[in-house]
């Protein structure tokens, strides 16, 4: 409330009509049988819901009043209402008080025991360097920005890339994407990101070395929306790129790419599309799979071209990025505009929502979630400003400043950081063109400085548009470009100018605030910001000195910038924060000098530009005065537009994909890793389905191994070989020999415990199964809590497919936190046999067998063969020695003390154990901390994995964080080319706390209703946000079966999914 001028006025009529309140004829409202009732009044009245401005509307209701009895009865009801807001603001500070000390203490213990673990000193360097001003070389970055200084350079610097064919994939998921014609400021989801994203992949796609961009975001088909937004694939115009021409290719530039997810007929917001995001995965895996094939056979060679990165934009398309860099196993990339741990503070220091109140409105606790996600993926970060860093990111679990200063420091020395992995923040501000810009030299009466010619030209319309409002259009123009929205300020800047006379008679005001037919039909935030602004003009009476036009085009903003320099304005930024703040730098390009917010991204645009002043945004007269000075200053007018022309270069689009280049050719690079056969045929038709796929030549290992035995001392080997900062060729022999003697040492132990099992060592070469030629995929991943349910519902499975099966044309996979010899167990006590299925999914999605045919008809051998390429696969930022020294040690510390003993919940479970796969035994169900408090925890330390409750919450699994049962289906998609679309998964109504990741998607899924109902508590609490916000439960996609769940209920499911005819 602090701010509003109107709050005082309340409290001065309350206090001037003070004695009419005890007056016993008053106040009938707040009466009930002649007495006062506070609490029914409380109760009916108050806890309804309200906000400052249904304040503001009674306000002026009650001095409208003429009758003091009516008056004096709404002047109590405001006293209450007031009472309520600051007793609400005051509990919830409360609480966050309380919340940020725990997260102190959280993050300072964490802190500790990492660097415990990193048993060698700190030296001076990994104290003095702060976080993120070491480059990919390790030299200190502060107090310079790097820059292409002259066009030599850049050419010299093109020359060096010119042979490189990039393929990059940046993602943005919400609000409408177009490349001409943006409609920015159309509604929230509409802004500056829309524009950055579109800007950087036109950017990028002109730059040398860089073959292909594919901007992705979300086909829209409403009728709504220009019809535009429904167009697959549009090719983005490139400009200024004369210079690197000679290489382009039939598919090579840069393109908005739609993928169509969520509600096909509506265009909805961001807030709405969460629970769809496996949908747009799953369509842009099909996408990058099928471009890669394309630009393989154009450039590289008839061998797939895989993206260089994958770059997410805000929450969500970092989450969906996290997903497709782990399906493809491909660096990622992430950009936060805006983040929701940020937003939750400043929604909480308002004091008008509860945490779940904002939770359900703006879905926070899932963005923050994403977020987190992001960082457990990312190689790096690039943000706007140092302040990003500093001040927000710094709230997350997954980044610690201090500790991400020591884990670069000790990669800087080449020395071990035991495990612990930080993504790299990379601060490079937005960029810009341009070379079409001509700073405008004239005055309002269109003469121009050395060039006369320019009179003849005729003046652009929106001109006209916004002058009509003004008495004298002659005079300087202080300019806003920005949103209706209470964070953007704008009502403290009208209020500024219009309690400066010698403001107001020196300057007009021009709001631009995006567009509207009427105010009605607007969101309630930015219609009542609306009508505070105009009822604010009519306060001052600022009739002819103020101009808020309702539409502009996007092609009208240049313009807009160039009428305010051509009278010699100003161009004001007044948001409580700016993440970045775009339009200064445009503005600057414009020649018009800015008065900016010093919260935010303006401090680093002002200390690169200097073209300007820096002001408090809650202080109205700061505003006013900088206003003034910049305005009544003619030197100094002159000199910030000359500095901002001067410098603006340093924020050019060149410089800008200079530096995200170079970053990106820091990481190291990755991407599917195995050998497929030159003559095999993908859409052969001769192969039945029953036949062996293809050959593979890799180090499959054609065992007959025991996993219940112990894990051996040799098991650190495999450990070692996976040093992710080796070349792939020698990751992948090291890999070999060492998986073969983790796999000699398994043995050797089991015929220590008498379980000898012989291993078919010989055969090197496996015939899969024919994944890729099954019509249709039947994934059973139904987490029962005994053997015999999940037997009961695969036969269930078995019978509903019928002849499909026994045709070949419906294939099966487990998917399962079982262990492959917790499954071979399965089979045998069901008479089943391996080759029942094709593949299997065990250990929560950390390991991938297939069932191999050198031991079909020897049920007691070993029938399976490992997916050793999958290791590689999901590899990334999983060091198991150090993170299972962490897990132990927080098992050994979660005890249940409602007992007279304290007992521990949590025991480590060696047998079932692997090196990809770190399992616990839970003793105590009832008493388990939620997954969600271990994964915070675990990031905390900068330990990066997926933790898993399962089996009715018995297990407990730790697994690489690029692993889980729905990216092994999209796994299996980019190795064997098996259709998502062609997949029908079976899952229970509850189950693992992986369980939510097999629902979404282009799959088609069947929940058998009842099963598994009893883990749901569990699932539950595992987040910290709604199951709705993450399963589209009304999707065509997903049925149910009745509680009989009988193989004919599952027939009728298939056939309301039209997958099998009933």
């Amino acid at each position: 409330m602090a701010g509003n001028d109107w709050i005082n006025s309340y409290l001065e009529a309350i206090l001037d009509v003070g004695p009419g309140i005890e007056n016993p004829k008053s106040s009938l409202l707040l009466r009930e049988r002649g007495r006062f009732s506070p609490t029914r009044y409380f109760v009916e009245e108050v806890i309804t819901g309200f906000d400052e401005t249904d304040l503001y509307r009674s306000w002026v209701k009650a001095s409208a009043t003429r009758s003091p009895q009516e008056r004096n009865t709404r002047l109590e009801n405001m006293c209450w209402r007031i009472w309520n807001l600051a007793r609400q603001k005051k509990q919830h500070e409360g609480e966050e008080a309380q919340r940020l000390a725990k997260r102190r203490l959280e993050r300072e213990k964490g802190r500790r025991e990492a660097t415990a673990d990193m048993s060698e000193d700190l030296s001076e360097g990994e104290k003095g360097d702060v976080v993120s001003e070491l480059s990919a070389h390790g030299e200190s970055n502060r107090g310079r920005m790097r820059r292409i200084s002259s066009v030599d350079v850049m050419e010299t610097w093109a020359s060096q890339q010119k042979e490189k064919k990039l393929y990059i994939v940046l993602i943005s998921l919400h609000g409408l994407i177009r490349g001409e014609n943006m409609e920015l400021g159309r509604d929230s989801d509409t802004g500056g990101q829309v524009k950055y994203v579109v800007e950087l992949a036109r950017a990028l796609g002109t730059m040398p070395g860089v073959y292909r961009v594919d901007l992705l975001t979300r086909q829209v088909s409403a009728p709504d929306v220009d019809w535009s937004y429904g167009e697959p694939t549009e090719m983005l115009t490139l400009r200024n790129f004369d210079s690197f021409t000679d290489d382009m290719g039939e598919s090579s530039g840069a393109y908005i790419v739609r993928i169509p997810f969520g509600p096909r007929d509506k265009y909805v917001e961001k807030e709405l599309l969460w629970p769809h995001i496996p949908e747009f995965v799953d369509g842009a895996l099909s996408h990058i799979i099928q471009m890669s094939k394309v630009l393989g056979e154009q450039i590289g060679g008839g061998q797939p071209v895989w993206p260089t990165a994958i770059h997410g934009h805000y929450a969500d398309a970092g989450d969906s990025a996290a997903l497709l860099s782990g399906a493809l196993n491909v660096p990622m990339l992430f950009t936060g505009h805006s983040l929701g741990r940020d937003k939750l503070e400043q929604l909480l220091k308002q004091g008008r929502m509860s945490k779940d109140e904002i939770n359900s409105t703006y879905k926070i606790m899932r963005r923050i979630e994403g977020e987190e996600i992001s960082l457990d993926a990312s190689e790096i970060v690039i943000t706007s400003t140092r302040q990003e860093i500093e001040e927000q990111w710094r709230l997350y679990d997954g980044f610690d400043p201090i500790l991400e200063r020591k884990l670069r420091a000790r990669i800087k020395r080449s020395v071990s950081c035991y495990g612990r992995f930080m993504p790299r923040m990379v601060v490079i501000p937005p960029g810009m063109e341009f070379h079409h810009i001509i700073p405008h030299d004239g005055d309002i009466d269109g003469e121009t400085e050395g060039n006369e010619d320019n009179q003849s030209s005729p003046d652009p319309p929106i001109w006209s548009e916004i002058m009509r409002f003004f008495t004298n259009p002659r005079k300087p123009m202080i300019l806003a470009l920005a949103r209706p929205d209470p964070k953007k300020n704008i009502t403290t800047l009208v209020k500024a100018f219009g309690e400066c006379r010698p403001l107001r008679e020196l300057a007009n005001l021009t709001l631009i605030m995006g567009n509207r037919d009427s105010i009605d039909e607007m969101s309630g935030t930015n219609a009542s910001v609306l009508l505070t602004i105009i009822k604010l003009i009519d306060k001052y009476d600022m009739y002819g000195q103020v101009a808020y036009p309702k539409h502009h085009k996007q092609s009208d903003v240049p313009d807009i910038y160039r009428l305010a320099a051509k009278t010699k304005g100003v161009f004001i930024n007044p948001a409580f924060i700016e993440p970045f703040g775009l339009t200064l730098i445009e503005a600057a390009a414009y020649g018009l000098p800015m008065v900016a917010t010093k919260n935010g991204g303006p401090v680093d645009i002002h200390r690169v530009l200097d073209n300007g002043l820096l002001v408090d945004p809650h202080d109205q007269q700061s505003i006013a005065d900088a206003l003034l000075k910049l305005v009544a200053d003619k030197q100094l007018w002159a000199k910030c537009r000359q500095n901002g022309l001067k410098n603006i270069h340093l924020f050019s689009w060149p410089e800008h994909c200079k530096n995200y280049l170079s970053r990106i050719a820091s990481c190291r690079t990755r991407h599917p890793q195995w050998k497929r056969n030159d003559d095999e045929n993908e859409n052969s038709e001769s192969d039945s389905p029953g036949d062996s796929l293809r050959d593979i030549q890799d180090i499959s290992l054609n065992l007959k191994l025991s996993l219940d035995g112990e894990k051996n001392e040799d098991s650190a080997t495999l450990d070692s070989a996976l040093d992710s900062e080796e070349t792939f060729a020698h990751r992948k022999s090291k890999l070999e020999n060492a998986v073969l003697t983790w796999s000699k040492g398994v043995l050797r132990e089991t015929n220590k415990a008498g379980n000898i099992e012989k291993a078919d060592q010989n055969t090197m070469v496996s015939k899969f199964p024919a994944l890729r030629m099954r019509k249709h995929i039947f994934v059973i991943a139904v987490d029962s809590d005994t053997s015999t349910e999940l037997l009961e519902y695969i036969q269930k499975v078995f019978k509903a497919a019928g002849m499909a099966r026994a045709s070949g044309s419906v294939g099966f996979i487990l998917s399962t936190a079982l262990t492959i010899s917790e499954i071979q167990t399965l089979l045998l006590s069901g008479g089943l046999s391996a080759t029942d299925f094709d593949a299997f999914i065990c250990n929560s999605g950390s390991e991938i067998y297939y069932p191999s045919s050198s031991s079909e008809g020897l049920p007691s051998e070993f029938p399976f063969v490992v997916d050793s390429d999958y290791y590689l696969h999901i590899e990334y930022r999983w060091d198991g020695d150090w993170l299972r020294k962490t897990l132990v040690r927080w098992a050994a510390s979660v005890v249940d003390k409602k007992g007279k003993n304290e007992e521990q919940i949590f025991t480590e479970d060696e047998q079932r154990s692997t090196s990809y796969c770190y399992a616990f035994n839970v003793k105590n169900t009832a008493s388990v901390p939620p997954a969600k408090e271990l994964r915070k925890l675990l990031r905390i330390q900068a330990l990066r994995c997926h933790v898993i409750y399962c089996q009715n919450g018995t297990k407990l699994h730790a697994i690489p964080v690029l692993a889980s049962r729905s990216q092994a289906l999209r796994y299996l998609y980019v190795r064997w080319g098996v259709e998502l679309s062609n997949m029908v998964v079976f899952v229970g109504e509850g189950g693992d706390t992986d369980y939510e990741g097999l629902i979404g998607g282009v799959h088609k899924t069947i929940i058998f209703k009842g099963v598994c109902s009893s883990a749901l508590a569990l699932l539950r609490s595992s987040k910290n946000y709604p199951l709705e916000d993450v399963v589209p439960l009304d999707s065509p996609n997903i049925v149910q079966t009745t509680e009989q769940c009988s193989s004919d209920d599952i027939q009728v499911s298939l056939g309301k999914l039209g997958v099998l005819k009933v």
